[in-house]
C-alpha cells in the first residue's frame, strides 16, 4: 500500500495520461476544484497507449502513479480511457488513496440521441476493452452504436496539429462512417479528442451533439475527495505542475497552450 504519509509534499490531485490528452480532464478538475493543487504527467513518449500490450500499460500506470504519490498526490486520476480499462482495478487494489478513471460516455449519449444512433470515436485499445463491451451491453441495448477507431489522431494532437489539412482529412474520414449510419450524437472516447472538438463539430455539422466525460470525471473527483475527507481547506487558488517525457522540442509549449493558463512544466524521466 502507498499513502501520503511517506511524503512531506503539499497534498495534490495527481492526473496522468499517455500524453497531453488528459489536460482536457485536468482543465475540468481545475474549474470545479479551483483550490486544489494539481499534478500532471504526460507519458507522451509512449503515446498512444491504444496499440500497446496490456502488461506494458499496467507497468506504465503503476510507475506513473507511484511517481505522483511520491510528488504529493492524495488521489490519482487515470485520465486515459485505455489505461483505465487496462489498469484501474490493479491500481485500486494496490493503492490506499482514491483512484478515479475514465469511461466513454455511452450512457449520456444514449440519453441524448434522437435518431437512436450513437457514434463513438476512440482508440483501438479502448474499443477492444472489456470495459467498453460492458458499457455497450448495459447502455447500448436500445440504440445503435457505431464505433470508429481513430488510428493516428492522437499523434496529430501530440504534435499540436489541431486543425491542419492532414488532421482535418483524418477526422473527416473517421466521422463520415458515423454520419452515413445516421449518428446524431458522437462520443469523444479519448481524452485527446476534446482539443479538436471545434474541428470535429465543423465536420459533423450543427445537428450533431458531441459528448466527452471530462466534466463528469471532475465531479466524481470532488465526490471521492469529499467522501475520503481529503478536500483542501485552503481558499487560495491551487497550483498546477506538469511533467512530460516527450522528445518533441515544443512539448512544454504545447502543454502550456492546451492548458491555457499558467503551468510549470518539467522533464519526466520515469
Amino acid at each position: 500500500m502507498h499513502s501520503l504519509e511517506s511524503t512531506s509534499m503539499t497534498p495534490a490531485i495527481g492526473v496522468f495520461d499517455s500524453g497531453v490528452g488528459g489536460l482536457s480532464v485536468l482543465r475540468h478538475i481545475q474549474q470545479q476544484l479551483p483550490h486544489e493543487h494539481l499534478l500532471y504527467v504526460a507519458d507522451s513518449l509512449n503515446a498512444p497507449y491504444g496499440p500497446k500490450p496490456q502488461a506494458f500499460i499496467i507497468e506504465r500506470s503503476r510507475n506513473i502513479a507511484q511517481f505522483l504519490i511520491e510528488s504529493g498526490a492524495k488521489a490519482i486520476v487515470v485520465a486515459c480511457n485505455t489505461a483505465t480499462a487496462a489498469a484501474i482495478r490493479i491500481l485500486r487494489n494496490e493503492l490506499d488513496i482514491p483512484v478515479i478513471g475514465m469511461e466513454p460516455a455511452v450512457k449520456p449519449a444514449a440519453a441524448a440521441t434522437r435518431s437512436g444512433v450513437v457514434g463513438v470515436l476512440a482508440t483501438t485499445g479502448t474499443l477492444k476493452s472489456a470495459q467498453f463491451a460492458a458499457l455497450l451491453e448495459h447502455y447500448g441495448k436500445h440504440i445503435k452504436v457505431v464505433a470508429q477507431a481513430c488510428v493516428g489522431l492522437v499523434e496529430c494532437i501530440e504534435r499540436g496539429e489541431l486543425d491542419t489539412p492532414s488532421t482535418r482529412a483524418l477526422v473527416a474520414g473517421y466521422v463520415a462512417p458515423l454520419m452515413e449510419e445516421g449518428a446524431d450524437t458522437i462520443v469523444l472516447g479519448c481524452t485527446h479528442y476534446p482539443f479538436i472538438k471545434p474541428l470535429i463539430a465543423d465536420i459533423a455539422g450543427p445537428d450533431v451533439v458531441l459528448i466527452d466525460t471530462g466534466a463528469a470525471v471532475a465531479r466524481q473527483v470532488g465526490h471521492r475527495l469529499e467522501e475520503a475527507g481529503l478536500l483542501t481547506a485552503s481558499r487560495a487558488p491551487g497550483s498546477v505542475k506538469a511533467w512530460t517525457n516527450s522528445a518533441a522540442g515544443n512539448a512544454q509549449q504545447l502543454i502550456r497552450l492546451l492548458h491555457a493558463g499558467h503551468i510549470d512544466v518539467e522533464v519526466f524521466n520515469g
